[in-house]
């Protein structure tokens, strides 16, 4: 009679063991589709955000390009050469010229002023006279965005010396300079704005290391007719 018992407690045991068995992945199923679930909305808010990224990167770079050629079209039809003509107060907007750098296929407008609007459209005076003057300020700094791509300032750190820089006014008249250094300061660091290391014209581009969080700085002197 006890074997009977002992039997049938052994069965139970077992078929309960068997029941708990089948039960548990079931109960993680739902983990999992959730799981899944999290995942791909995940993905998609990446991507979504990468598109927008990108869309709205080629709409500053459309704009830029548009700018660009107003500008040339303004430039055709202008018959001043003179930089010292009295001209009206510009606002931040304004454009003072070009800047193109030949080795990396750089062609952009120059803002008069600098604004994080601005500086998302195309690069930006923000120390200096330009035209240049009789004054003893002879740093004129360029600020651009670092994308890390192939768009505004990304590509500066890649310049070499000797490398030549062109700045065009609005009129018609070409300042031609040579990269003499390139390196970085810390994000604090604006002794390259306010000093140079030569005694002639200097050009000062200035961009961000996105790695590290430096200032990427390119000085150029401006060179002898």
């Amino acid at each position: 009679m006890n074997q009977i018992i002992n039997t049938n407690l052994n069965k139970q045991i077992d078929q309960s063991e068997i029941s708990d068995n089948q039960y548990q992945p079931t109960s993680k199923k739902p983990f999992y589709r959730v799981l899944f679930f999290l995942s791909m909305f995940a993905i998609v808010v990446i991507i979504s955000i990468f598109t927008y990224y990108k869309i709205s990167l080629n709409h500053k770079e459309d704009f830029s390009n548009l700018l660009i050629n107003n500008y040339n079209i303004t430039k055709l039809y202008s018959n001043n050469t003179n930089p010292n003509t009295n001209t009206p107060q510009l606002g931040p907007d304004s454009i003072i010229g070009m800047i193109k750098i030949p080795i990396l296929n750089i062609s952009y407008p120059i803002f008069n002023g600098l604004t994080d609007e601005l500086l998302k459209t195309s690069p930006c005076k923000f120390y200096g006279n330009f035209p240049y003057t009789d004054s003893n300020d002879l740093n004129l700094c360029i600020a651009g965005h670092n994308y890390d791509n192939d768009k505004f300032f990304s590509k500066i750190k890649n310049l070499n010396i000797g490398d030549k820089i062109m700045i065009y006014d609005n009129f018609q008249n070409q300042y031609t300079y040579s990269v003499i250094k390139n390196y970085e300061v810390k994000y604090d660091d604006l002794s390259p704005v306010y000093h140079t290391i030569t005694d002639s014209f200097e050009l000062t581009l200035v961009t961000c290391n996105n790695f590290n969080g430096n200032r990427i700085i390119i000085k150029a002197k401006i060179e002898d007719d």
